[in-house]
């Protein structure tokens, strides 16, 4: 998919159009018309250091990735046919040229039809030319705003591209996208193949079958440098070789290797006319500094007997550190990875990007990626709108699933208007029945949103959600656990969290919801044993009598810190059964609190 560092073509693009310009140019806007399932859409970017897509699943992150992929593929495209100024502004107005669907590589795709929104590409009453799907891009060049938009029309399985709309004049820098989706396809033998080939590996998803090819180009790159920077002498001069390993890909590459894994890459000899398979193996051992020492004994092994995620590390970072890339497209590139190997890699990207003033677009599923990063780096992607996250709950709500396609109870939120937070998956069942015995009204209205988190990360929740959904309430219940009872309120309210509007944060005075079923005639009634068993049990093996005080507030503290989970475990029966046992008399006032306070903000 996209491009990759060695394309012959794009080299020749780089030293005939870009006149060796010293910066790269990042994209900061990307405009859609019918490409996938963006009818009309347009995605404002930051442009610098690593910006991280984050939404639910199919609500475009890809697609976006997809889409600077096709523009990229349309301007090599547009370069090979129409030669240098193919996209300059007075290139307007020209006739597009036409590709087989074999010669597409930048996406995997059944068909080309599935580029266009509902798979829809006849023209309508505003396409007079029949060049329906458009993608366009802006940046910025020497504090002058750049575009170059790109048509495309499809005819007879025949794909038609043409430039429509651009400023550019002769030398400036067009931005260079790749991208890169989790790795796949490394083989134990891979030939040496031309940059259209590689396209189409990677752009079926086989970014392991061409890894190779890219870490010879780099390597090679790296060979011929150092040529130059000895020029005939013995040895570099120590301020070259300062310099070299500061900012070569190749030097980068291996450093962040040392760094992470202990390991560096070996590059077997390869000459086209004699060898027909690229030998990279890895080296382990002790790190110094530049140097790696080898363990005792250690022997180096071939590149693809190594663990997933150190591939998908290395495919990552071997595009980062390429010279002729400016924006990096990244589709989860998170995945194989260890949660802490992520952390490392997240760190290091943008070390690097900062460093080589690189784009970089990372779409993610990954919570432990979003958690870490600042909020104002993530950019939602949902139907109903993208863009930079603004606050820091919002970053919770994206990771509950807020604005997925994919969240259904979202919808019943949207259309009741009120959440209720538990802990356990047994509470809802045990308060349900609870209020059918006591004849309490229970509301279907009030969704159940099961969470172990605080009342404070539930509320950054609420808030989230609220955004979206006017007019929310909420109602978290959590319980008191080993916190102290001077915690609670009289009513029930947690006095160390201060909630904002319309967010009841409410605790029990037990430990847990469990403390309120340890009831002998409940208990032997659910259990189907006798009555003075339960007695004898509670009194021999947890030290405790159950009294008229039972059901009160102002219960005994012995009963309040009860760990009613273990009578429970023992006698083999669930909190919900034991609870539909109760007598109206029996139930405790806490639980008649609470049902009354949801059955009244429920009407």
């Amino acid at each position: 998919m996209g491009t990759t560092p060695v394309w012959p073509l794009m080299l020749a693009y780089i030293e005939t159009v870009t006149r060796a310009v010293e910066q790269q140019k990042l994209i900061k806007r990307v405009q859609f018309t019918r490409f996938k399932q963006f009818n009309q859409a347009a995605f404002d970017f930051r442009p610098s250091n690593v910006t991280f897509l984050g939404g639910g699943n199919n609500s475009g992150k890809s697609s976006i990735l997809h889409g600077l992929a096709v523009w990229e593929f349309c301007k090599i495209a547009s370069l090979m046919e129409r030669g240098e100024d193919a996209f300059l502004a007075v290139a307007e107005g020209r006739q597009g040229f036409g590709l087989g669907d074999d010669e597409f590589s930048p996406i995997n795709l059944p068909s080309l039809k599935h580029l266009w929104t509902n798979l829809k590409t006849a023209k309508g009453d505003t396409d007079p030319d029949g060049y329906t799907l458009k993608i366009r891009c802006e940046w910025d060049d020497s504090a002058k705003e750049k575009h170059l938009e790109f048509a495309l029309s499809l005819a007879n399985d025949r794909l038609f591209i043409k430039p429509v709309s651009s400023n550019l004049q002769a030398g400036d820098h067009v931005p260079t996208a790749a991208l890169l989706p989790p790795f796949a396809g490394i083989s134990a033998r891979e030939a040496r193949i031309v940059g259209a080939l590689r396209r189409r590996r990677i752009g079926e998803g086989l970014a392991g079958a061409v890894l190779r090819n890219l870490l010879l180009d780099m390597y090679q790159a790296n060979l011929r440098e150092r040529e130059r920077l000895r020029g005939g002498r013995s040895k570099i001069a120590d301020s070259d070789l300062r310099r070299l390993r500061e900012t070569d890909p190749w030097e980068l590459l291996q450093d962040a290797l040392r760094k992470t894994f202990s390991a560096e890459l070996i590059i077997g000899d390869f000459r086209e006319e004699y060898h027909s398979y690229i030998n990279v193996q890895v080296a382990k051992g002790d790190v110094d500094g530049y140097k790696l020492t080898r363990w005792p004994k250690y022997n180096p092994k071939d590149l693809m007997v190594e663990g997933s995620g150190f591939l998908q590390w290395l495919s990552v970072f071997t595009l980062a550190t390429a010279d002729d890339v400016d924006v990096l497209l990244l589709d989860e590139p998170d995945a194989h990875l260890h949660p802490t190997l992520q952390a490392q890699m997240v760190e290091q990207l943008e070390v690097l990007a900062s460093k080589k003033n690189k784009q970089v677009l990372l779409a993610t599923h990954s919570s432990e990626i979003l958690k870490t990063v600042d909020h104002q780096k993530i950019f939602q992607v949902r139907k109903n709108g993208a863009g930079y996250l603004q606050e820091d709950h919002q970053k919770v709500g994206l990771l509950a699933g807020i604005g997925s396609d994919y969240a259904p109870k979202l919808d019943r939120v949207r259309r009741s208007r009120r959440i209720f937070f538990t802990e356990g998956p047994s509470d809802l069942s045990v308060l349900e029945n609870f209020a059918q015995v006591l004849s309490i009204g229970w509301h279907a209205d009030w969704v159940p949103w099961q969470s172990t988190a605080s009342h404070k990360d539930r509320s950054h929740i609420f808030r989230a959600i609220g955004d979206e959904v006017p007019g929310l309430t909420a109602y978290s219940l959590r319980d008191r656990d080993d916190e102290t009872l001077g915690t609670v309120g009289p009513n029930l309210e947690d006095k160390g969290f201060t909630p904002p509007g319309n967010f009841m944060a409410r605790k029990w005075r037990r430990r847990y919801i469990e403390g309120y079923l340890v009831y002998p005639r409940a208990l032997a009634e659910a259990a189907g044993m006798p009555e003075d068993d339960v007695v004898d049990m509670l009194r021999d093996d947890f030290g405790i009598a159950i009294g008229d005080s039972f059901r009160l507030t102002t219960a005994p503290s012995a009963i309040l810190d009860l760990r009613a989970k273990e009578i429970l475990k023992k006698l083999n029966v669930s909190a919900a059964s034991v609870a539909s046992c109760f007598h109206a008399d029996e139930v405790c006032d806490d639980i008649v609190t609470v049902l009354k306070e949801l059955d009244s903000q429920a009407k």
